[in-house]
């Protein structure tokens, strides 16, 4: 019999890590594009595209690591296993990609894409940050605290890119 899947809170706890990896893998993106980048589907295969490259190297090295760690063989299910760690990663990456093809096909403005992708993993950091200090401490104002230092880690990013730019 297989293990229950897991639901709610406890399914966002276990993706934490690869939404954190790619909130601030995307805002590194982005800090290296330019201010309006004239491209959006370039801008947006190039997001997707790095984020995916760094999701599988991730499965990967978890994966082989693993072996190296246990000694066991490398097998489809060990593969399954780094890839669900991992995946969460890579949907992170889905809306911030979404909103530059969006600027592709005219819907809306090239910093409008920009500034609402930041937007997106500055939001998701927060959250998570704000979760971490709820779990670890049950209360509204460390739940507030975590947001605050989580989200400010992204915005300082996000506002990074404008000074740069």
């Amino acid at each position: 019999m297989s293990a229950p899947q897991a639901t709610g809170w406890k399914r966002i706890d276990k993706a934490a890590f690869g939404i954190v990896y790619c909130a601030i893998t995307g805002l590194s993106i982005l800090l290296a594009a330019g201010d309006h980048p004239e491209a959006p589907y370039e801008t947006a295969g190039v997001l997707f595209g790095s984020v995916l490259a760094i999701t599988l190297t991730k499965a990967f090295a978890e994966f082989l690591s693993h072996a190296l760690d246990s000694g066991e063989r490398l097998t489809r299910a060990g593969w399954r296993a780094a890839w669900r760690h991992s995946a969460p990663t890579l949907a992170t990456a889905n809306l911030p990609t979404l909103l530059f093809v969006a600027n592709g096909l005219g819907w809306i403005a090239p910093a409008t894409a920009v500034i609402a992708s930041q937007g997106v993993c500055v939001a998701l950091l927060a959250f998570i940050g704000g979760r971490i200090g709820w779990v670890i401490d049950g209360r509204a104002a460390q739940s507030l605290l975590g947001a605050t230092f989580a989200g400010g880690v992204g915005l300082a990013l996000a506002v990074l890119k404008h000074i740069i730019h």
